[in-house]
């Protein structure tokens, strides 16, 4: 008999001796299951996620599913409280992918953690090799939240709706503080996915009587303007990105240059940027940016990534002293936000791990 074979023999006698003792094992009584140990005074997670033994199911929530559980009233209420009470989001991981036929890619990781309550991850693929396929998306990305005490996975969302949805939340959040009450007019530069989701958020929270929509693909902004428009929204393509006569100018694109020329914002008029992530990006001039009174969604973010304000400091517009506040002191009362009706402010975003975990939360205990 080779090794293996003798790792695999079992006499007859081993046999009978194990059937005997599973016999056994039926007939006896077992004790009774100890209850959960109870966690420290946090708000706690749902009690499914709390019982020993084993995991409960991990819940899946595709597009339209995601999209469901966060609508815009709970998800602006869900931001404002994570940035009034904070949770630790480092700054993101950005790891570089070698491809084959195209730009090198990106991945990206996004952790953020409220101890004892949830942790949670959002891992983004930027692949720009994907250009080539048709129907095939440069940007994929997925969400997993995970219990915080015991570290179970509990639910995969996701992430491209969850980005969306979160970022134009975190706009009209700070909008709330920084546009004047009675904005009516709103024009919007850019025609993808987010700038979708700033036409419906906006519309959602303010009295919209106009919304004019401009891209630099003439096509793209006449689309999305006709899917608004059949939802129910006042909306209309333009051929110019001309701030003049717009209470609210929201611009979500990839600009690496001004979209328009600053100096053209009239007075009284709220500018939200949520485009540019990278310091060679940007969608506004110095021009603008000196003459707002500037807010950011974290200062440490702004001053790494955001292009609009750190080209503006660079070229001697503004110092970081210009900054007047950020998200966190608005949502905390630590500062007012908007003065008076005529003043132009300026709200400037790069995304902060934080808002995707209130989201994923949100949405996995609705």
């Amino acid at each position: 008999m080779n090794e293996t074979q003798s790792c695999h023999a079992v006499s007859l006698n081993e046999k009978n001796f194990i059937l005997a003792f599973k016999q056994k094992l039926r007939h006896r009584q077992l004790p009774a299951r100890l209850p959960p140990p109870t966690l420290q005074a946090h708000p706690p997670c749902p009690p499914e996620a709390r019982r020993q033994g084993p995991s409960p199911p991990m819940r899946m929530l595709d597009t339209a599913d995601t999209a469901a559980r966060l609508p815009w009233p709970a998800l602006r209420g869900a931001l404002e409280a994570i940035f009034r009470d904070g949770c630790a989001a480092p700054l993101r991981h950005a790891h570089p992918l070698p491809q084959n036929d195209a730009a090198e890619g990106t991945l990206l990781l996004m952790p953020a953690w409220q101890p004892h309550r949830y942790t949670g991850v959002k891992i983004v693929h930027v692949t720009p090799a994907n250009a080539r396929q048709p129907g095939l998306q440069a940007v994929h990305s997925v969400y997993l939240l995970s219990h915080g005490e015991t570290g179970q996975p509990l639910c995969l969302l996701d992430g491209g709706t969850l980005t969306d949805r979160r970022t134009a939340a975190a706009s009209v959040l700070a909008a709330t503080y920084l546009a004047r009450p009675d904005s009516h007019r709103l024009l919007l530069l850019g025609s993808g996915k987010v700038a979708h989701a700033l036409a419906e958020a906006y519309a959602e929270r303010f009295p919209l009587s106009e919304l004019r929509i401009w891209s630099r693909r003439a096509e793209s902004a006449a689309r999305l303007a006709a899917t608004l428009a059949a939802a129910g929204l006042p909306a209309r393509a333009v051929a110019e990105a001309d701030p003049r006569g717009a209470d609210i100018v929201a611009a979500a694109t990839l600009s690496t240059a001004p979209l328009f020329d600053g100096a053209l914002v009239e007075p009284g008029t709220h500018v939200d940027l949520v485009g540019s992530f990278r310091r060679d990006m940007r969608e506004s001039d110095a021009t603008l940016v000196r003459r707002a009174r500037l807010f950011v969604d974290t200062r440490a973010g702004a001053l790494a990534e955001a292009g609009d304000v750190v080209q503006a400091i660079a070229e001697g517009a503004i110092d970081e002293g210009h900054i007047q506040a950020d998200l966190f002191a608005l949502c905390r009362g630590e500062h007012p936000g908007r003065r008076d009706a005529g003043e132009i402010t300026l709200f400037k975003s790069v995304g902060w791990a934080g808002e995707d975990l209130a989201a994923a939360v949100l949405a996995y205990e609705s």
